[in-house]
């Protein structure tokens, strides 16, 4: 049995695959990065065991259960583990280290396999999650990449990274593009979950060195950020990067164009806006939908709504940007030098 004292034990450790054995449900909700999930008990199997130890018998539900655990490791064993060698190590856990994972290593043991388990369970691994992102401030000092809608913040970052430059891409953990068209038509991760990726994202960086992140609201599509990161972003020094307005409006055309091209659902993503930017404008925006005037809608909904909300953000933070970056266009090569002079304005703030 190992125990984890810090995330970064989970960089650390020599195991081939960490295993979650609990339900599918639960590994749904959250699980640690990276874990495959072989549950010794399904869904539906953990509650009859549940209930029959709360209302029948302890002793005649932990037979049961062990009958069934025992059943499903050796459904898995003759499975998803058919291909593994004697030299495979795997690590192996369930919800506080208890029975399901206890059984299920011991199985793994006895035929060969150098099996762990975590002291805890996915519990202690909970613990360590709430204390980086609820509990304590920050390690890290983050420097916000900001500017209008349409400036390419987004695809700036895997350039920057390529650069030697360290990321917080918050859109791609949380699997969305952070404005009222953002929805990527995926899932979205649980709020438990986006915490996880994130601190397993933050458990790979080196806290002596700035980290760049995408400038954002407190929430990003219906994930929430935790406090020490929302709190490191307001005091965080900005980037500001600008475009002209017909150059934004075209790549957000190009961006979004999967959302432009189904227009009810375009129009029921506009429809709340109304209340803010009125029935004319909205009106507006539904007629150039159904022109298939992408270019225009966009141009529109840059200048008639997120430029104003951005004014307005801006002029609540009351800080002047550290840098500006302008660039005429956002075509690749432009980007690339873009991502060049931010790399640079990056070394001179942390100097």
């Amino acid at each position: 049995m190992i125990s984890l004292d810090a995330l970064t034990d989970l960089r650390s450790h020599d195991f081939d695959t960490i295993i979650d054995v609990r339900s599918p449900s639960e590994y749904f909700e959250d699980h640690i990065p990276g874990a495959i999930n072989l549950p010794v008990l399904d869904d539906e199997e953990r509650a009859r065991v549940g209930t029959i130890y709360k209302q029948e018998s302890p002793f005649r539900a932990r037979k049961i259960g062990a009958a069934l655990v025992f059943r499903n490791a050796a459904h898995h064993i003759e499975t998803a583990l058919g291909d593994y060698d004697g030299r495979w190590k795997p690590l192996v856990y369930c919800w506080r280290g208890g029975q399901r994972s206890g059984s299920f290593a011991w199985m793994l043991r006895e035929i060969g396999w150098r099996a762990e388990t975590i002291e805890g369970g996915y519990r202690s691994y909970r613990r360590l999650v709430v204390k980086e992102l609820y509990e304590e401030p920050l390690r890290f000092r983050l420097v916000q990449l900001g500017g209008y809608t349409g400036t390419a913040k987004t695809e700036l970052l895997p350039r920057l990274e390529s650069l030697g430059v360290q990321v917080l891409d918050l859109e791609g953990l949380a699997r969305h593009r952070g404005s009222i068209l953002g929805d990527l038509g995926t899932p979205q991760p649980s709020q438990k979950s986006f915490e996880s990726a994130l601190a397993g994202t933050l458990a790979r960086l080196d806290p002596g060195r700035l980290v760049l992140v995408e400038a954002e609201s407190s929430k990003i599509g219906a994930v929430t950020l935790p406090p020490s990161i929302w709190s490191a972003m307001q005091k965080a020094p900005w980037i500001v990067v600008s475009a002209p307005l017909e150059a934004r409006a075209r790549y957000l055309a190009d961006a979004y164009a999967d959302v432009l091209a189904d227009g009810d659902v375009l129009k029921s993503k506009l429809a709340p806006l109304r209340r803010y930017r009125g029935h004319a404008v909205v009106d507006n925006w539904n007629s150039l939908a159904d022109a298939g005037d992408q270019v225009a809608l966009c141009r529109s909904l840059a200048a008639d709504h997120y430029d104003p909300s951005y004014d307005k953000s801006a002029r609540s933070r009351g800080k002047r940007p550290a840098a500006r970056v302008h660039t005429q266009e956002l075509s690749p090569a432009a980007l690339d030098a873009v991502a060049e002079q931010i790399a640079a304005e990056l070394q001179t703030i942390s100097t």
